[in-house]
């Protein structure tokens, strides 16, 4: 019989005031650490290290002792056990994205579940590379969506990483090439104060992104049409987006008033 987890250990103050230290102020060290690591065939990889699991770059890994946990294989051993000691998490200032597949019941229609589930292992691939190329965090992917959180420490204006990222995963999905997209795919971004940290028991530890922020972006990416990327004005504002872009006014869904935001699109080549 297996034996049940371990229970989660209690969440120390301390704890709450280490996590908010690590968010709000720049890691040189663990920012090129993850540039370096991105680089490093081949995916899957860690969400929060970017360290490789497979390939040459797991063999890698492996070789220092770096491996996908047993309890969570979206996190290396190392990630993991730093969350196990360090459970809980601290509410700061952060930006989400949230990119999705549109139409994707219709694609799954006119092809067989092994070329459904290729394709989404491209877009899985794709929408990696680009979130830790702009040092963000890949939260996790549900069915056909990305979720990604963009945070302080990681780098220069998180908000504008988080809006670059989704104007280079629309490129990277086609959408500026002339002959379209070989994958439609909407997205949603916006900023405001998240809950970040480590969630769960034992070796079932994981990295959750919680807040309004969150719900809001799912919104958005959900309003947004293929090749669009739908920005709250708060968050273009912050990245600093340019102010003759068209505007929107969505009603969504607990919002007791319209929600504004900024549309993005790139451009064909």
């Amino acid at each position: 019989m297996q034996r049940p987890p371990p229970p989660a250990p209690p969440d120390d103050p301390r704890n709450e005031r280490y996590w908010r230290e690590y968010l709000e102020h720049p890691d040189t060290l663990m920012h090129y650490g993850r540039r370096f690591l991105s680089l490093i065939p081949s995916d899957p990889r860690c969400q929060m290290c970017a360290s490789p699991f497979q390939g040459f770059g797991g063999g890698m890994m492996r070789a220092i002792g770096k491996r996908p946990s047993d309890g969570n294989p979206t996190l290396c051993n190392t990630c993991q056990n730093f969350m196990i000691k360090y459970h809980g998490g601290a509410e700061v200032s952060g930006t989400m994205l949230f990119a999705d597949v549109r139409g994707s019941t219709a694609l799954a229609e006119h092809m067989s579940p092994a070329e459904f589930n290729a394709l989404l292992d491209r877009f899985y691939s794709v929408a990696s590379k680009t979130v830790f190329a702009n040092s963000g965090i890949v939260d996790k992917f549900v069915g056909d969506e990305l979720v990604a959180a963009f945070t302080p420490n990681l780098g220069e204006n998180h908000v504008r990483r988080a809006v670059d990222t989704a104007a280079d995963l629309l490129r990277a999905t086609g959408h500026a090439d002339p002959a379209g997209p070989w994958l439609p795919v909407g997205a949603g971004v916006h900023t405001g104060q998240v809950w970040f940290g480590a969630v769960g028991a034992g070796a079932a530890t994981t990295l959750t992104v919680l807040g309004d922020p969150v719900n809001v972006t799912a919104r958005l990416a959900s309003a947004a049409t293929a090749g669009e990327v739908l920005v709250s004005t708060d968050a273009a504002t912050a990245a600093g987006l340019d102010p003759s872009l068209p505007h929107r006014s969505l009603d969504l869904k607990g919002k007791e008033e319209p929600f504004e935001v900024v549309s993005v699109r790139v451009q064909a080549a």
